[in-house]
């Protein structure tokens, strides 16, 4: 947790306790895995900022949505970056929810740059926060989590799919 690490090295930045919202897990050596976010492919690399009006995707997985399929993929667009780069505010045809916390989000190139932290309701309602996934891996690297990279997904990124 990032939370936790930022604790033990007593963290000061304001931008970086607002907003480095960063957990992980450890797998067991070879465990098989597949880092392909579910409909959209990718990630094909790790991004490193949005521009506002940036095409983004995401998957959303939450027990919230009742298991219906057409509310699980997330097309949307970022409006930009804030908290001195620690976050990116987006809006998606269905926001994240419950549930839906650290799915990851894709560039328009399939590069993933964040992981959903926060719902917002003011200043922009049904916003999400996300997370800028380069400055948290660069966090945790930082902080004593040195094995800590994106592994790219198996299947192509097709941002062309439709929902």
């Amino acid at each position: 947790s990032s939370w936790l690490a930022m604790q033990q090295n007593g963290e000061r930045d304001a931008d970086t306790c607002a907003y480095n919202d960063f957990a992980l897990i450890r797998l067991p050596a070879g465990a098989a895995v597949n880092p392909t976010v579910p409909f959209w492919g990718g990630p094909t690399g790790l991004g490193t900022s949005t521009s506002a009006l940036d095409r983004v995707y995401s998957y959303g997985n939450s027990s919230l949505r009742l298991g219906i399929e057409l509310l699980k993929p997330k097309r949307g667009a970022s409006l930009g970056t804030t908290g001195g780069g620690w976050s990116h505010q987006v809006y998606t045809l269905t926001p994240g929810i419950p549930g839906d916390s650290g799915s990851g989000f894709l560039d328009q190139q399939g590069r993933a740059f964040g992981t959903l932290s926060t719902l917002a309701v003011l200043p922009l309602p049904a916003s999400n926060g996300v997370g800028d996934l380069a400055k948290e891996l660069a966090y945790a690297k930082a902080n004593g989590f040195g094995g800590v990279d994106l592994v790219p997904g198996t299947e192509p990124f097709n941002p062309n799919r439709l929902l």
